[in-house]
């Protein structure tokens, strides 16, 4: 049949234009034209390229199917920021043919080019108890550490995913470790080694209530704290310690200075910093990186946190072809 041929014969299937109406067709399992049909059927990656008014693409049912296909893991191209075909001007723009055929490029290129690493990621923050009803926390929505986890395992890796409480779709890969607190999401990680490589984008509070209370407190308390143990340096001084250690360092001042002796001080391989003082970060789809290792920093320009997920890959495959190191998954007998 002409729908389950087409759907089959390809490598990958690309809608483009993607509009809001097959975005959310596919996203409830509609199938009522061919090219609904044939997304359904299909056995293939599916690849989007967002296009429509700027207010549909912000509609919120828009965002839910957006999730919905994220989730469902469609990988998308788009949509930009500019002039509209109805004369409007804002996002929801098609990315240019160019942009589309490069995206198709690299996602050939990248399949299974981290086969058989296991690697582990933590995102998001952790929440620290004052009492039932009451924590503190350190600011994180999860994307940027979501964006890295969904990227290594479109690139073929065996993903672990540790994550604090966030409001985002989950990713595909191997296993979601959910947990709230530091101490919860450093047990997972210790149980999750031996690993390939270590990648802690996760906000742990670094101090937690010594005594959070058994019922609702009714009277501003005197708090006393507690310092956590290190997750990064725990990590990277463990007999099970990763080849490849990355850290994530968000900063207010100073940001090449402090970040570089976070590095030293944990002790791991890289550290991927960002300048949060003074304007709005937490929560936005975009990020700015300077990357620092022990012998060199270089900054990235602005980019949406699935191209820092991309950029990140790509220096980790640098890394392992550079010094020809073989990253071996130990197996699971002796994990």
């Amino acid at each position: 049949m002409g729908h389950i041929r087409l759907s089959r014969e390809a490598d990958l299937v690309v809608v483009a234009p993607a509009t809001a109406d097959i975005m959310a067709k596919m996203a409830a399992g509609l199938a009522d034209d061919l090219a609904s049909t044939l997304l359904l059927a299909t056995n293939k990656p599916v690849m989007i390229a967002p296009a429509m008014n700027v207010r549909m693409w912000e509609n919120k049912a828009v965002q839910r199917n957006v999730a919905i296909l994220k989730q469902d893991g469609i990988c998308f191209v788009g949509p930009e920021s500019g002039d509209l075909a109805c004369g409007e001007e804002g996002w929801g723009r098609m990315s240019e043919p160019k942009q589309i055929a490069a995206m198709i490029e690299k996602f050939f290129k990248k399949q299974d080019v981290l086969k058989d690493l296991k690697i582990l990621v933590t995102a998001g923050p952790t929440i620290e108890p004052i009492d039932p009803v009451r924590y503190i926390a350190n600011r994180s929505s999860g994307k940027q550490g979501y964006a890295i986890a969904e990227s290594l395992a479109a690139a073929g890796a065996e993903v672990i995913l540790v994550t604090g409480p966030t409001a985002l779709p989950k990713p595909q890969v191997a296993k979601i470790i959910e947990v709230e607190s530091a101490a919860e999401m450093l047990d997972a990680c210790m149980k999750n080694l031996p690993a390939d490589i270590a990648i802690m984008a996760a906000a742990v509070a670094d101090w937690g209530i010594k005594n959070p209370a058994e019922n609702k407190m009714k009277n501003v308390p005197e708090l006393k704290f507690a310092k956590h143990p290190d997750i990064l340096a725990e990590i990277s001084k463990s007999k099970k310690r990763p080849k490849l250690v990355i850290g994530f360092a968000a900063e207010t001042e100073n940001l090449l200075g402090n970040a570089k002796k976070k590095l030293l001080a944990k002790k791991c391989d890289w550290i991927l910093a960002n300048d949060v003082g003074g304007k709005k970060v937490f929560g936005r789809d975009e990020n700015k990186i300077l990357f620092i290792e022990r012998s060199h920093s270089e900054q990235w320009p602005e980019m949406s946190k699935m191209e820092v997920a991309e950029k990140l890959i790509e220096k980790i495959i640098n890394k392992m072809r550079k010094k020809n190191e073989k990253y071996k998954v130990i197996s699971k007998a002796t994990a």
